[in-house]
């Protein structure tokens, strides 16, 4: 019995202790001129859409819960954030070229398409965020229109 005890215990400690080590949240703004809904790209609808379910981890913008203050989930979550947002990020559209763009907006049509986005870890948590196939339809046809957009533009 007292095995269980210490077992526990040491859990705790270690729980308690892993609160400690520093762990830094990406930075939030809302001031974000450079956005992707700026732009003139994206419909009412869609906009509504990448809020809800692409906006905490590909932009600026993350809403951080509860637990992102809490050890390890504090971990996962900034460099899920610091990943996404390496990897596409919303608030910055204006500072990609047109060929990154092009590519961003395909890769969006793809992962979206394929159902990889947005991630299940996230949306154990966020279940708000799932899209049904219709939505899922309407951010495909949205980024392959706006690639057309974005050629035509170009040229």
């Amino acid at each position: 019995m007292k095995l269980w005890h210490y077992l526990l215990g040491g859990i705790a400690l270690v729980f308690l202790g892993i609160q400690f080590v520093p762990n830094e949240l990406p930075p939030v703004g809302t001031n974000n001129p450079g956005d992707i809904i700026q732009s003139g790209l994206v419909s009412q609808d869609v906009a509504a859409l990448l809020k809800k379910s692409c906006y905490d981890c590909h932009s600026n913008e993350s809403i951080y819960p509860w637990y992102s203050h809490i050890a390890p989930s504090s971990w996962l979550l900034a460099k899920d954030i610091r990943e996404g947002r390496e990897e596409l990020n919303f608030s910055e559209w204006d500072n990609y070229d047109m060929m990154k763009k092009l590519g961003l907006l395909d890769d969006i049509s793809i992962a979206v398409g394929e159902g990889e986005m947005p991630l299940g870890i996230y949306l154990l948590m966020h279940p708000s965020a799932k899209i049904d196939d219709a939505q899922r339809e309407l951010i495909i046809a949205w980024a392959e229109d706006a690639m057309d957009l974005l050629v035509e533009e170009d040229e």
